[in-house]
C-alpha cells in the first residue's frame, strides 16, 4: 500500500470513531419516494437486520472498493448494483460477522483477510423492510475475487477517488414498483448505483472528504 493510501486509511479509521455524517449525508442521494414505499420510514416489528461491506483494497497508488451486480431474481433489488452484504443469519455471532460472511459468500474474500475499520450509520430500506448496518473494512492487498454466480452476475471495481468526482453523479427519473422515481445516482463503470447503496456511499463519501 502506498504511503498516501495508508494516510487516507488512517484518516478513515480516525473519522469512523468520531460522530458520523449520518442521515444528512445519506439523504443527498435519497430517491424521491423511497420513504413511502411501505408507508413509513422507520423499522417495525417485522423488520429484519442486515449488513453490507465497503471493502477497501490497495490499487496502484490509491484505494478501490468493490460493488456487485446482482443476478436477476424475484425480489426488490433484482439486477441492482450494490455492496456485498445480506440478512443476518442465526449462525452469525454478530452483525459484523454477517458482513464478513456475506462478503465471503458473494465475492470470495476470507473473513480473516479483512480488518474492520468501523461502521457507518444504519439505514432503513422500506421496500425490503431491512435495517442495514454498513461496515468499512480493508485488506492488505488486492483480493482475487471469486463471485458467487448464483447471486452475483459480475463484480464492479471502483476507485475511491470517483466518489469525490461530481461528474460521476447525476439524477434520473426511473420507474420502480410501477411508479416514477427521481433517483440521484453514481455512475461507475457505466453502472447506475442508486437507492440504499448510493445513500450509504454518500455518507462514506463525506467521511472520505474529512479524511483527506
Amino acid at each position: 500500500m502506498s504511503s498516501s493510501a495508508a494516510r487516507i486509511v488512517k484518516g478513515i479509521e480516525l473519522n469512523l470513531g468520531k460522530p458520523l455524517p449520518g442521515y444528512d449525508a445519506q439523504k443527498r442521494m435519497e430517491p424521491s419516494v423511497r420513504a413511502d414505499l411501505l408507508g413509513n420510514t422507520t423499522p417495525n416489528l417485522s423488520t429484519r437486520k442486515s449488513a453490507v461491506m465497503i471493502l477497501l483494497y490497495p490499487s496502484g497508488q490509491g484505494l478501490s472498493f468493490v460493488l456487485i451486480k446482482r443476478q436477476t431474481y424475484d425480489g426488490p433489488h433484482s439486477g441492482q448494483v450494490s455492496l456485498p452484504g445480506g440478512k443476518v443469519d442465526e449462525s452469525d455471532a454478530s452483525i459484523e460477522g454477517t458482513a464478513l460472511r456475506e462478503t465471503y459468500e458473494e465475492v470470495g474474500v476470507e473473513p480473516n483477510q479483512i480488518t474492520i475499520l468501523g461502521q457507518l450509520t444504519e439505514l432503513f430500506i422500506p421496500v425490503s423492510n431491512l435495517l442495514v448496518q454498513p461496515f468499512v473494512g480493508i485488506v492488505a492487498q488486492k483480493p482475487e475475487f471469486s463471485p458467487n454466480l448464483q447471486e452475483v452476475e459480475y463484480i464492479v471495481e471502483v476507485d475511491v477517488a470517483h466518489l469525490l468526482d461530481d461528474s460521476k453523479k447525476s439524477v434520473k427519473v426511473i420507474t420502480s414498483h410501477g411508479r416514477p422515481i427521481t433517483a440521484p445516482y453514481y455512475s461507475f463503470q457505466n453502472e447506475m448505483v442508486w437507492g440504499a447503496t448510493a445513500m450509504i456511499l454518500s455518507e462514506f463519501e463525506e467521511l472520505l472528504r474529512r479524511s483527506l
